[in-house]
């Protein structure tokens, strides 16, 4: 982001072959939001296998082949031919056989369609390196489906996660109302946001699919209605995942607005998804993960408030941005800085606790 930033405003040119906001798109999600997808599977994996985690040397090679991929990409301009899409691609590629491996072992079949969302993503990240060796590759293809995948990922795991760790601190407190439990509903609300997501990675400039993606909105909206989010504001570290879930019925709803051409930038919709639903959702596991695998207490502090605050200022000034030419570099500046603020403020409370011994609860 810091780069990016600097980029933006002429202060730095970057040697990659990739145009600077491509290169942005394309670091954003196969840097970030890639890695963090990487630690959730490899966190969440051994829970739906009852297998060892993922570690050691393994674990050190996915590590090693990620951060190749960012020098390689950073500085494609100096290489020859595709060397970077090879070099990039191997992280992808390592990480679906990791994954992959760990759940046919298990025969854990339920979640082998999260190893074939991989398998898109990483088809999605060649794409973006052919196009910009000018290959005949549709126009933004790669992209497009680069940022579906995480989304098609948040409506799948997010619409297990949020309304079960909803209903187990309810539960707790006995509360009154209770997430309803999923029903033929919730698998119309999913199915229609796959398939209307997909149909515009293919069709985007589709009146009918601009349509479809409202319609998805609504009734994502509708099934969110469903899970008592209201009653969780009482624990940041909860409420935070439903917000995280609201963005992406936010962002189909501006996406599908944007299509059928009603005032809307494309650009809002984007950063809606990207900013602010994976951001959101991102920052929003990330401390739940931290603090449940070092045997802490899972609650938020204020200074985890804060962080979430962050993250969610971020995304609505960089959606504010794509509205407001004038106030442009101001609101990105504002919503870079909440981002690397909220990020760091993260670094700073949960660091110290991942290199301490694991607590242990009397």
């Amino acid at each position: 982001m810091i780069l990016w930033l600097a980029t933006f405003e002429g202060h730095l040119r970057l040697p990659t072959h990739f145009q600077p906001v491509v290169w942005h798109i394309h670091e954003m999600l196969f840097g970030f939001v890639l890695a963090a997808i990487t630690g959730f599977l490899l966190t969440a994996i051994p829970n739906w296998t009852k297998r060892q985690p993922v570690a050691g040397n393994t674990l050190a090679i996915l590590v090693a082949l990620w951060l190749v991929g960012r020098i390689v990409c950073l500085f494609s301009a100096k290489l020859a031919g595709l060397v970077g899409v090879v070099a990039d691609f191997a992280f992808p590629a390592a990480l679906i056989v990791v994954t992959g491996n760990e759940i046919l072992a298990a025969r854990n079949w339920r979640n082998f369609p999260i190893v074939l969302l991989l398998g898109v993503f990483a088809i999605a990240d060649v794409l973006i390196y052919l196009e910009a060796y000018d290959f005949a590759v549709p126009h933004g293809l790669g992209i497009r489906l680069a940022l579906a995948v995480p989304i098609l990922l948040i409506g799948v795991i997010g619409g297990r996660i949020v309304p079960n760790f909803s209903r187990n601190w309810l539960v707790q407190r006995a509360a009154e109302r209770l997430p309803s439990p999923p029903n033929r509903f919730d698998t119309v609300a999913a199915t229609m946001l796959q398939s209307s997501l997909l149909l515009w990675v293919v069709l985007p400039d589709s009146r009918i699919i601009g349509l479809l993606l409202i319609l998805a909105a609504i009734l994502n909206g509708l099934r969110m209605s469903r899970w008592a989010g209201y009653k969780t504001l009482a624990e940041p570290l909860l409420f935070i995942l439903h917000v995280g879930y609201f963005w992406v019925v936010a962002g189909i709803a501006l996406l599908g607005l944007s299509v059928i051409r009603v005032g809307i930038p494309n650009l809002a919709a984007i950063h809606a998804l990207t900013a602010g639903a994976m951001g959101t959702m991102i920052l929003a596991v990330m401390p739940r993960v931290t603090l449940g695998h070092t045997g802490r207490t899972l609650s938020a502090n204020g200074p985890t408030t804060l962080m979430f605050v962050l993250i969610n200022v971020a995304a609505i000034g960089r959606i504010a941005a794509s509205w407001n030419g004038r106030e442009l570099m101001i609101l990105l500046i504002l919503s870079g800085a909440c981002w690397i603020a909220a990020f760091a403020l993260f670094d700073a409370i949960y660091g110290p606790l991942l290199l301490a011994p694991r607590e242990v609860q009397g």
